[in-house]
């Protein structure tokens, strides 16, 4: 039987139709004739990757910090680079052998007047940090010299002062620094321990960029194996189970990336401190506990119950590894409306905790009882909660025992010794310094098992915005094993979606990519 049309039905071409042959004219149209890419002229003297339009413009700005210091660096960036040295260093007309630093006296370009008498270097492009030309002035470091030579910079024609981040930016965009290694640097710059440092460095170095852009590379792989099945498969011009292997490919993916998420926040904790607080009762000695740790008087210590009513917040180091201490206000009802928030504030941040330290007055626990109901009872009334997980998670700092007898010192440890399941006990005193040590060293070792080692295993996740793109990752290529039995144009769309958010994470991805791999892994019309 023939099939026979009604031409008076309405002609009706669907959306995925539409996308299908669009695609399909785009990718005949570049395997016929490829267009060669614009011509840009570079910012470099010397050939290689381009850096960026010609008409941007020379930066410059000082890259070794403010302040008196004995030698400072002033950076210069963009095509007037290399005016600058001859303006300057008098150097006119004379050929500069790259990366060496030459004695010079620096002039002024206008009034000839010698500002200072340093070290200069030519960094030519794109062999420099920027990709493009630039030039170091290495003097002394005084404000009024510092002063002189940048106005000097200012008056040679096309240079302009650098905006915050501006090197680092061009570096980015010449391909020099990755965005993950941008980050990195940004962190290794602010790194104030030994742990952030050696994290910092990793991710500068690549570590992170590297196995993202290998996420990226094979979702872009699988990408064009489905966007080729899609356009072709119906000329029978696509290999056999190559959707199969794209499946296998993203089912993999999304397993890695989900082992990656599933770090605890190591590396977050590690980049911008492990949140410890401190709580109790009001005159248990949390101020004094803070000022014992910061070796300073952070806090007001007195007598008088309720002498801390908000957060007072410090950082610390402890054993190279960054620490966010915050004293709170003293746990108690109170009929003062300024001590009611500052309860509130302490409740707030106790749940928000890494780790919390619960300091305990030793006096105060009764000796007509056994000491492990009361500690038990105080933690459920500090933490507000019996989640096993929140308790495990604090330390109970049992203070002032340069009070108690020694024999009831004894009791005390013999009744702790029965407390099955205890969470971590110290005692400490804040006026003697009596068990401090014991102490910091139970609490650098919760901090290293929070923070983990940054030079052990795969490299962490540092960024609030990189977990965040990550899940919409995942979620992305979720769809597509949602939908590719019945809209395989859908599925596919959840793919690009999921490289979408890879590539926002590593500042690279384009759909160009996605064409030259169909030409580089398919010989469509063959």
């Amino acid at each position: 039987m023939e099939a026979v049309m009604d031409e008076s039905a309405p002609f009706i071409i669907s959306a995925a139709d539409i996308y299908r042959g669009i695609w399909k004219a785009a990718v005949i149209a570049l395997r016929t004739s490829r267009r060669p890419p614009p011509v840009r002229r570079l910012l470099c003297t010397c050939g290689g990757v381009s850096a960026g339009l010609a008409d941007a413009e020379t930066i410059f700005a000082l890259s070794s910090g403010h302040g008196r210091c004995g030698v400072a660096v002033v950076r210069v960036s963009g095509p007037a680079a290399l005016t600058a040295l001859w303006t300057m260093a008098g150097l006119r007309h004379k050929p500069l052998p790259p990366r060496t630093a030459l004695l010079r006296s620096i002039t002024d370009p206008e009034t000839k007047e010698v500002l200072d008498r340093g070290l200069v270097l030519w960094f030519p492009g794109p062999h420099s940090f920027t990709g493009e030309d630039g030039a170091e002035f290495h003097i002394h470091g005084g404000p009024a010299v510092v002063s002189a030579v940048l106005q000097a910079l200012g008056s040679v024609p096309g240079m302009r002062p650098a905006e915050a981040g501006e090197f680092t930016r061009r570096a980015f965009q010449a391909g020099k620094l990755g965005l993950t290694e941008v980050e990195g640097l940004g962190d290794l710059i602010h790194a104030e321990t030994e742990a952030q440092r050696r994290q910092a460095l990793r991710q500068m170095s690549g570590d992170l960029g590297r196995l993202y852009q290998d996420w990226t590379h094979r979702l872009k792989r699988c990408l064009a194996h489905i966007e080729a099945f899609i356009d072709f498969s119906e000329d029978e011009l696509i290999e056999e189970g190559v959707l199969n292997q794209a499946e296998r490919s993203i089912s993999e993916l999304i397993s890695e990336v989900e082992r990656h998420l599933q770090d605890e926040r190591r590396g977050e904790r590690l980049r911008s401190g492990v949140h410890v607080v401190i709580a109790g009762a009001t005159n248990a000695g949390k101020s004094s506990l803070l000022n014992t740790l910061c070796q300073r008087p952070a806090a007001i210590v007195s007598p008088i119950a309720g002498t801390t009513r908000d957060v007072v917040e410090t950082a610390l180091d402890i054993g190279g590894f960054p620490v966010v201490l915050s004293d709170t206000a003293g746990l108690r009802d109170s009929p003062d409306v300024v001590e009611r928030e500052g309860v509130r504030r302490a409740r707030e941040r106790v749940e928000q905790a890494d780790v919390t330290l619960v300091v305990v007055d030793c006096v105060q626990i009764p000796s007509d009882q056994h000491s492990v109901p009361f500690l038990q009872k105080h933690l459920r009334e500090v933490l507000s909660t019996q989640d096993p997980a929140h308790i495990e998670q604090c330390v109970v700092v049992l203070n002032k025992m340069d009070l108690l007898s020694e024999q009831s010192r004894q009791r005390l440890q013999t009744e702790l010794s029965s407390w099955a399941a205890p969470p971590s006990v110290c005692l400490v005193s804040c006026q003697s310094k009596e068990g401090l040590q014991d102490f910091l060293s139970e609490l650098h070792q919760r901090v290293k098992h929070l923070c983990g080692d940054p030079l052990s295993g795969g490299p962490s996740l540092t960024q609030a915005r990189h977990r965040a793109h990550l899940q919409q990752c995942v979620s992305s290529l979720r769809q597509f094993h949602r939908y590719q039995d019945t809209d395989l144009a859908l599925a596919a769309e959840g793919v690009r979606r999921g490289l979408t958010s890879l590539g926002r994470i590593t500042g690279r991805v384009g759909p160009e990519e996605i064409l030259d791999i169909i030409f580089k892994d398919f010989c469509i019309g063959k």
